[in-house]
């Protein structure tokens, strides 16, 4: 097998790989994301003990156990730029030997768990709830740049396309799927089933106007009124899509746990965030550590 050159695979000095500054040790099999480098203490405060803290840039990870179950809370930063990092780090850490630069014959498949916030597009979808994105549009080009046609949904994209009148100016939307059995130990009574929506901004490509017209004005009502065989874009956020669609394609398993803490159509905002994402973070913390 041929070894992976210097220039692609970049370790620093004391063989952590480059970005996420971590040793392939330092992770558990199971793993929480969040987009806040200061959310991360605030999923590990309830560990039973924190064995790891490590960080580099925006990148900030934790390891520990709850129940004698180890996890992992690493902080991605924004947008699905960042997740293109994250994700391929993760995989390079428990799939590819660093000592021979060579991908391992056994591959490890991690169980990933993003918990971040959202805005709802849905009347009917309040603030301070809980939404599992079933699926995701991804709305940026990371999944383009990789052979991954056999993982979309080709017939839901090209109606998006066409419900939305979509720009050929901009990047061919994309639909990815969560993974059912990870999505089935988080599921309860409590947790909305969603179609998400994966923006490149936060403010023209989810349709804010501060000072700046956007392309389409209306894409937002576009996108609350799709409905295909019962599929209805619910809500709107920036990482899912992407970590939906590279983890399917590295073989992982991947879960986007969304608090809703705006409804764009009422136009209200939760009274108190802080503790809406604290009751997901403790929700899905319970589910993982059973």
């Amino acid at each position: 097998m041929s070894k992976i050159a210097e220039s692609e695979l970049i370790l620093n000095e004391d063989g952590s790989i480059y970005h996420l500054n971590l040793l392939p040790e330092d992770i558990a099999n199971t793993i929480i994301t969040v987009g806040d480098p200061e959310r991360v203490a605030t999923v590990s405060q309830y560990f039973d003990r924190i064995e790891l803290k490590k960080g580099k840039r925006e990148f900030v990870t934790h390891t520990g156990y709850l129940n004698n179950k180890r996890i992992s809370v690493v902080s991605t930063g924004i947008g699905t730029d960042n997740i293109d990092i994250v994700f391929n780090e993760l995989d390079a850490l428990v799939n590819i030997d660093f000592k021979t630069r060579t991908v391992k014959s056994k591959l490890q498949s991690l169980e990933i768990v993003r918990i971040g916030t959202s805005g709802s597009i849905q009347t009917e979808i309040p603030t301070d709830s809980f939404l599992m994105s079933e699926y995701a549009v991804g709305f940026d080009s990371l999944l383009h740049f990789y052979r991954s046609e056999h993982i979309q949904h080709p017939e839901i994209q090209q109606e998006i396309i066409k419900h939305t009148d979509w720009s050929d100016q901009k990047s061919t939307p994309y639909v990815v799927a969560y993974n059912k059995e990870l999505g089935s130990k988080l599921m309860s009574d409590k947790i909305h089933l969603g179609f998400t929506a994966t923006n490149v901004g936060f403010y023209g490509p989810q349709s804010r106007k501060l000072r700046l017209d956007t392309q389409d004005p209306l894409l937002n009502d576009k996108l609350a009124s799709f409905n295909y065989k019962g599929f209805r874009v619910t809500n709107l956020e920036m990482e899912t899509a992407g970590i939906y669609g590279l983890a399917q394609l590295l073989g992982h398993k991947a879960v986007s746990m969304n608090c809703i803490i705006a409804n764009r159509p009422n136009g209200s905002f939760s009274e108190n965030p802080t503790l809406a994402t604290e009751n997901l973070i403790k929700y899905t913390l319970e589910k993982l550590s059973l």
